[in-house]
């Protein structure tokens, strides 16, 4: 394959490059193409992920939701080990969900950490300083690396996603916790009525099994997964995976969750959720610091700056949906007036769609040429886009790159 390889400042041919993305249908209001997953439009063209958001802005009244907050806290407040658990990256939702419950809202929570193996210095820098700062306890898991390699290669080839592991240990860890511990209350960050038609600001939103069922694993179960990798023919020679390697992605039984009347909500809603505000809360409280993040220009440099994949994966979502994270964080600022559709439109035209430098490692890691990753994505395009790799602009590797450790 011969891919274009232009110079970083030559922005003529990536405007062109991603012309055809531009020409996706969008959400009259914000940027959110038609390919994006439960996306739906009314008869003004507006999506659903706006209409919620007018709904959070227009109909919410946000004083006395954070009281109904207060009181439902005090039904956990020093009756366990724990007040709650917080499911931690160290990016900036869970760093300020960290912050809120400990410091405004005088909670002694446990933080616990799915250590995926793939974050970046930065926020290995940030997490020390947080759990300094805010005096709190703290329990991190790793899962074995050989098998999170594995697992990278079925669901890159099953959905176009690399990091099902991530989505499903993220999720489900935990709740583990939660139920071994004997913590009844387990508090997430920003909530999916934000972002996508998934939910919305006039239901309760719950961090339960079907949300963990619905989108989370990607329709893949550890038991689905399990059968995958056993079945692959790369891992033919290597020893069985068993139920007992999987443990880490298993979401806890029914059974065992309502014995300890477990809750797992969102944060986001009872206080009303902007990032930007957030950010600068834990800049000056906690001494937190962006990073660069490939796709996004530095200004955006609080938004998943945590995961050295992060640019792969936008980048796999480009090629299967026409979209990355620059029409997303552009959505996020049009819908709270920061940004008009016209400066975004012209921020995706010189941003998405770039070829990331954190592929390359990503392919050492799985052995695969380009042409190779290539023939298994495209298929899975959302019609009507369709993407092309060799008008593809190269960008240069994060500057941290160099000091990732990648085994």
């Amino acid at each position: 394959m011969n891919t274009t390889t232009l110079a970083p400042g030559d922005q003529t041919e990536n405007r062109r490059v991603v012309s055809d993305s531009l020409l996706l249908k969008r959400c009259s209001k914000c940027v959110m193409p038609e390919t994006q997953e439960v996306i739906a439009f009314d008869a003004e063209g507006v999506c659903n992920a706006c209409r919620n958001n007018e709904f959070k802005q227009e109909k919410i009244d946000w004083s006395q939701k954070e009281q109904q907050w207060l009181n439902f806290l005090e039904d956990y407040r020093g009756k366990y080990d724990y007040d709650c658990i917080i499911p931690f990256s160290g990016g900036k939702d869970s760093t300020f969900t960290a912050w809120a419950l400990k410091d405004r809202y005088n909670l002694k929570p446990l933080i616990v950490s799915f250590d995926h193996h793939l974050l970046r210095p930065q926020t290995l820098e940030n997490r020390e300083r947080t759990l300094k700062r805010l005096g709190i306890d703290f329990l991190s898991f790793r899962p074995d690396w050989h098998l999170v390699k594995k697992t990278m290669r079925v669901s890159l080839e099953r959905k176009g996603d690399i990091l099902w592991y991530q989505h499903s240990g993220i999720f489900s860890y935990p709740m583990q916790i939660a139920v071994k511990f004997n913590v009844p209350l387990v508090v997430w960050g920003e909530p999916q009525a934000e972002y996508t038609g998934y939910y919305g600001y006039d239901e309760q939103e719950e961090v339960d099994e079907r949300r963990f069922n619905m989108f989370v694993n990607l329709g893949i179960t550890a038991q689905d997964m399990l059968g995958m990798l056993n079945e692959h023919p790369k891992f033919k020679e290597d020893l069985p995976v068993t139920m007992r390697d999987m443990q880490p992605f298993i979401y806890p039984a029914r059974a065992d969750l309502r014995a300890i009347k477990c809750r797992s909500v969102c944060l986001g809603s009872y206080i009303p959720w902007d990032v930007k505000k957030q950010v600068k809360i834990i800049e000056k409280e906690l001494g937190w610091e962006g990073d660069r993040v490939e796709g996004v220009p530095p200004e955006f440099n609080y938004e998943k700056i945590e995961d050295m994949m992060q640019g792969v994966q936008d980048y796999l979502k480009f090629i299967k949906r026409g979209y990355g994270r620059m029409s997303h964080l552009c959505s996020i600022d049009i819908r709270n007036g920061r940004m008009t559709r016209e400066e975004a439109m012209e921020k995706i035209g010189k941003w998405e769609g770039k070829r990331p430098g954190s592929l390359d490692v990503f392919l050492k890691w799985m052995d695969m040429s380009e042409d190779e990753l290539y023939a298994i994505v495209s298929p899975l395009a959302v019609a009507p886009w369709k993407h092309d790799p060799t008008r593809t602009q190269r960008e240069d590797p994060l500057p941290d790159q160099k000091d990732w450790i990648t085994g």
